[in-house]
């Protein structure tokens, strides 16, 4: 691999966004186009869950192996937008409206215990790549934020205008997200483009989005497999009243 200038970096990490991103995945396409039924959606949510609440701890991990303290001052927001100020605030909050929303019990989804084992897998694989691969790695990894608002704004719109058990009240965690992800995104991005030097360096870099970018997909493979086709659930696993 030849060494790229910064511009043709960030279009080789959009081109594989606009080719390995999971919102091209089958059941997006299906929970966006209103196809699936409420238990669907209910797994989806519970499962996101685990992610969710375990993004401040792998931020955590990374702001502990930066040196710099303009970048654990930068990367700080991060932990502050999902496990906010207090309890009741942040993302991990506004997700748990989601569930609540969706008629789960609370206890069900912050024990862990009814998460799908492909889900478990692809997020620990995700934390421990943040914590063990190189600090210009871990940071590439988050550049999947650069192509989440395109995707919230499809769900914001496809599941308020396809599901009855929807509101907007509910989906309140993706309100704030786009601003929080634009911003995150830029720092990340002009991070990498600053800091991958070596043709080796920016091999790494689009090779840590492009693993991020298969932790999201596995998570949709998983929720496939189990709940739309063949709807085989692992044992232990969440099973919706309506499966």
């Amino acid at each position: 691999m030849k060494l790229l200038s910064p511009t043709e970096l960030e279009g080789a990490l959009r081109d594989i966004g606009a080719r390995r991103y999971h919102r091209l995945h089958r059941f997006h396409t299906l929970l966006h186009g209103g196809k699936c039924t409420k238990g669907q959606v209910q797994a989806w949510a519970l499962n996101r869950y685990y992610y969710q609440a375990m993004i401040p701890i792998k931020d955590a991990s990374l702001i502990a192996r930066c040196e710099d303290p303009a970048i654990r001052r930068e990367w700080r927001s991060r932990l502050v937008d999902h496990d906010g100020e207090r309890d009741g605030d942040g993302g991990i909050a506004r997700w748990l409206k989601l569930t609540d929303g969706l008629g789960l019990d609370r206890d069900l989804v912050t024990s862990l215990r009814a998460i799908l084992p492909g889900t478990r897998f692809a997020v620990d694989a995700y934390v421990r790549f943040v914590r063990e691969k190189t600090l210009l790695e871990a940071i590439a990894s988050s550049l999947t934020e650069m192509f989440s608002p395109a995707i919230i704004s499809e769900r914001m719109a496809g599941m308020l205008a396809n599901y009855s058990f929807v509101t907007r009240d509910t989906l309140a965690y993706f309100d704030k997200r786009p601003p929080q992800a634009a911003r995150d995104a830029d720092f990340a991005l002009n991070y990498v483009k600053h800091n991958a030097r070596t043709a080796e360096q920016q091999q790494a870099v689009l090779g840590a989005l492009e693993f991020k970018c298969s932790v999201l997909w596995a998570m949709l493979d998983a929720l496939y497999h189990a709940y739309v086709d063949p709807k085989q659930v692992p044992p232990g696993a969440f099973v919706p009243n309506d499966q």
